[in-house]
Formats: C-alpha cells, sequence, structure tokens
C-alpha cells in the first residue's frame, strides 16, 4: 500500500481538530479558502511563481519605498525603552553586527560580480569563507576593545586552526585586507579603530579567541558569522547571528540580515530580483532590499528592528529603530509557515502535511538560515518548520540570538516537550525533545498537537522508508 508523508500526517490529527476544540468555527473565507490580505506578498520564492515579473509589479509606487520613508513614516520609538541591565552589552553587539553586515553585503556583491551568479557551495578558498572568517575577526576585536580580552568569551563555528596552514597564505591575506577596511569604518559606528592595520598574527589572535565551548554557568558570547552559505552564495537570505549567554540563557540577541527588507511587500521580489533592482535604484536612497538589523534585550519585553543602511553615514545610538512584535494572528488557517529553501534540509512534503493538519492553509514563506526567526518575530510569517536528520545536534549559535529575540518580541520558544531549550551543554542543544516549537501565547494550544506530529515523523521515518527518504526528526518553529 503506497502511503505519502502528506495524506499519513494529515490523518494523525483531523484538520482543525484542535482549532475546534479550543476556538471558534470559523466561516469558509477564514479557513484557506481566500487569502488573507495580510499575507498576499509572501510566496516562498520566486522560483515557485514563474509567472510572476517586473512588469506585474507597480515599479513607480515600489521605488517609493525608501529607507528615506522608513525615517519619514517611523517616530523615534527607541527613546522609550528602558535599557537597563546589558545595555552596553547590547549597544556594542549591534554596532558590531551593522559593521559585519556591512562587510558581508560587500564581499557578497564582489562574489556575484565575478561569479555570474553560478556559485553553488562554498570551498576551502571562496569569498563565503573569507567573510566567515572576516566576520569572525571583526566581531571578536570589537568585543575585545569594548570589554577587555579577559571578559570575552566567544563560541563561534570556525577553528582558527584551518586558517594558520601554510597552504592558507592567500586566504588569510585576503582576510586580513576584509577586517582592516572594516575596522576602518568603527569610528561612524562610536567605536575605535585600530591605531594601525592589525597585522596576520593580530588577526589570527583574534579568531583565536572564538575558541570557547561554552558552559553551564559565566557568560559567552555566541556567534555565527555567515549563516546560510547556499543563501550567501547565491546572493539570497543570510544572516550574522551575535548572543550573550548568561548562566545557560541567550539574555541578548542581535540579528545582521543584509539582503532581508525592511518592508514585508518586497519579500515577493526581492528574492528573484534584488541584484537587478539594486541597479536601478541608487544606493544613497537606502534601497530597501539592503537588509535590516533586529535586536532585542531579555526582560524588556520588546525586540527592535533598524535599517543596515542608515540616513546619515554617522551612526549614532540609539538609532532610529522600532519595536517589532509577532504577529497577531490567531487562526492557523490565516497563518504561513516558514521553511527551509532547500529540500535536502528540510522534507517539504512532511512540512505541508503537518501544517495542513494543524489547519495552516497559506504557501509557505521559504528563506535561508536565522533569516527565519526574523520573518517570525517581526510578524511576516507564523510557523517555522525544519525536519533535521537522524544524529543530527542542532548547534547553539543556530538558534541563541533567534530565541531571546522572539522571546521579547511577544512569542515562546520550547521544545517538542515544553521544555526550554539548554544551552548549557556546551557547542549543541542536548537533550532535545524532537524538535523545537516557539509560539505566541496565542497559539500556544497548538503545541501539543505539533509535538505529536513530530512524534509521529519520527517513529515513521525509523519504520517506512517508502515514506521519508531520510530519517528526519522534527524541527518547528511556530510563533505567533
Amino acid at each position: 500500500m503506497s502511503i505519502s508523508c502528506p495524506n499519513f500526517a494529515s490523518q494523525i490529527l483531523r484538520p482543525h481538530a484542535s482549532l475546534i476544540a479550543r476556538k471558534t468555527i470559523y466561516a469558509p473565507q477564514d479557513v484557506g479558502i481566500f487569502p488573507s490580505p495580510f499575507h498576499t506578498n509572501l510566496c516562498p520564492t520566486l522560483s515557485n511563481y514563474p509567472s510572476v515579473s517586473p512588469s506585474s509589479c507597480n515599479c513607480n509606487q515600489t521605488f517609493s519605498s525608501t529607507t528615506e520613508d522608513y525615517y519619514r513614516n517611523s517616530a523615534l520609538e527607541f527613546d522609550d525603552m528602558d535599557l537597563g541591565k546589558y545595555s552596553k552589552e547590547l549597544e556594542v553587539a549591534v554596532k558590531a553586527v551593522q559593521m559585519a553586515s556591512l562587510l558581508c553585503q560587500r564581499v557578497q556583491e564582489s562574489l556575484l560580480s565575478r561569479s555570474n551568479d553560478h556559485v553553488q557551495s562554498k570551498d576551502d578558498n571562496s569569498p563565503v569563507t573569507v567573510a566567515d572568517w572576516s566576520v569572525q575577526a571583526t566581531v571578536s576585536w570589537v568585543l575585545t576593545e569594548a570589554f577587555g580580552s579577559e571578559n570575552v568569551s566567544i563560541v563561534a563555528e570556525e577553528d582558527v586552526q584551518a586558517l594558520s596552514k601554510a597552504d592558507t597564505v592567500g586566504l588569510l591575506e585576503a582576510v586580513v585586507k576584509t577586517v582592516n577596511d572594516c575596522l576602518a569604518e568603527a569610528p561612524s559606528f562610536g567605536l575605535s579603530e585600530p591605531s594601525t592595520g592589525l597585522s596576520a598574527s593580530e588577526v589570527l589572535e583574534a579568531i583565536s579567541r572564538c575558541n570557547s565551548t561554552g558552559g553551564p554557568s559565566g557568560r559567552f558570547w555566541v556567534l555565527d558569522p555567515v549563516d546560510g552559505t547556499l543563501g550567501f552564495v547565491r546572493g539570497d537570505q543570510y544572516a550574522i547571528a551575535l548572543a550573550l549567554v548568561e548562566n545557560d540563557e541567550p539574555v541578548l540577541g542581535v540579528l545582521g540580515c543584509p539582503n532581508y527588507p525592511m518592508k514585508k511587500e518586497w519579500l515577493s521580489y526581492s528574492n528573484g530580483y534584488r541584484r537587478m533592482l539594486s541597479k536601478l535604484a541608487s544606493p544613497a536612497l537606502g534601497f530597501p532590499g539592503k537588509g535590516c538589523i533586529i535586536y532585542a534585550r531579555k526582560g524588556s519585553g520588546k525586540a527592535w528592528m533598524q535599517p543596515l543602511h542608515q540616513k546619515d553615514k554617522k551612526f549614532i545610538w540609539p538609532n532610529s529603530a522600532r519595536e517589532i512584535r509577532v504577529s497577531t494572528i490567531d487562526n492557523p488557517a490565516l497563518a504561513t509557515f516558514c521553511e527551509p529553501v532547500e529540500k535536502a534540509n528540510s522534507s517539504h512534503s512532511f512540512t505541508a502535511g503537518v501544517a495542513h493538519s494543524v489547519g495552516l492553509r497559506n504557501q509557505p514563506l521559504r528563506v535561508y538560515s536565522m533569516v527565519k526567526y526574523a520573518a517570525i518575530a517581526r510578524g511576516d510569517a507564523e510557523v517555522f518548520m525544519k525536519f533535521a536528520r537522524a544524529g543530527y545536534k542542532e548547534k547553539i549559535w543556530d538558534h541563541a540570538a533567534g530565541v531571546v529575540i522572539i522571546q521579547e518580541a511577544g512569542g515562546v520558544v520550547t521544545d517538542a516537550g515544553g521544555h526550554p531549550l539548554c544551552f548549557s551543554r556546551g557547542m549543541y542543544l542536548e537533550n532535545l525533545d524532537r524538535g523545537i516549537i516557539a509560539c505566541s501565547l496565542e497559539l500556544a494550544y497548538m503545541r501539543r498537537s505539533l509535538g505529536l506530529l513530530m512524534l509521529a515523523g519520527t517513529l515513521l521515518a525509523s519504520n517506512f522508508s517508502c515514506i521519508l527518504s531520510y530519517h528526519y526528526r522534527c524541527y518547528i518553529a511556530v510563533y505567533m
């Protein structure tokens, strides 16, 4: 007997079963027959909509949405924020990620202009690796200058030994130049720059400070220099993620999203036409596809977003940031879920079945990297689903910054068993119960259903190879 993943998942729970038990029965237009206007601009990627073209959008209206509009229409809400504890750490972290994001943007543009957009993966000497090492060195140097080397411990993805080999001299030279070019801009961010350019040994020293393994006590920084390699080399979404963990809990998080537009209306077109539009729009206009910085501090009850490119060249803290919140949609039929772009990273068919089982009807929003956390935190989507292969351990740098941002934006993040994520066991999220669920209080009643579906997916994968081509454990982040 042939069994498909979507059909099986749909039979585990009747569509809207939990919704009907806890919520009002909705009219047909409320259960996905007619799309919500809120989500009309949230398509997964343009590859799913080949009929969409630049001629089909109102270019006159589109190009009027610039960073100038953002400054004109958004009040300086940040003045109302009581920074309190971790205020200096947050300020330095935001500035470091802002600098690193601009660094990555330049490296990506250089990569794409030389490769004719056909690069599909990174190798040991590719520009994406230059970005990895350069961000790690830059962030390490900025944090050390601000707090002292004795007070800075960083858990990061790259090991300095890989850059210290005899056959990586050319790569090291490229990293040193990229780092010095970036640090030369430090004064415009209110930070000090090196009195002289950093030498190769000084860059290696900065990177070597990122060798912490974390632990159950004390404080340490968690850095993912370039999260989303495929997105980076394809000119698509990627993120720079920095978090501060103290006594097992992320207490602040910063996400730099260099290609994620400030306005959700751009999501439909930014993936496929970002480079074309950026050439048509002058950089001085603050093209909205040029990215944003999202951040939060534990206990503030608020998360914030600001443009990557500033109206004035000099960065003044606190900047023209505005508060962001998770979506207020409380009807699963109107919710949009996020998932990875690549099928190799997630079972799209099983995810579709899980989504259908809990009443989700909209097309998914498919983006690379921790940009999914950003999309959920600012209300561009409500659900994030991923199926990780059996035996794969989630790394803390892939989640720490996103977790605190979603929590402060009004969401809840736990594993499928309802337990908080544990950041005290080193570089990995150990003892993770099936997967991860993040949701707002409005959708908390859905977590049990999603947890059951996660368990069912694990059992299916281990017993029916005809159903899943890989053994996936369900990782779901749902927010509302």
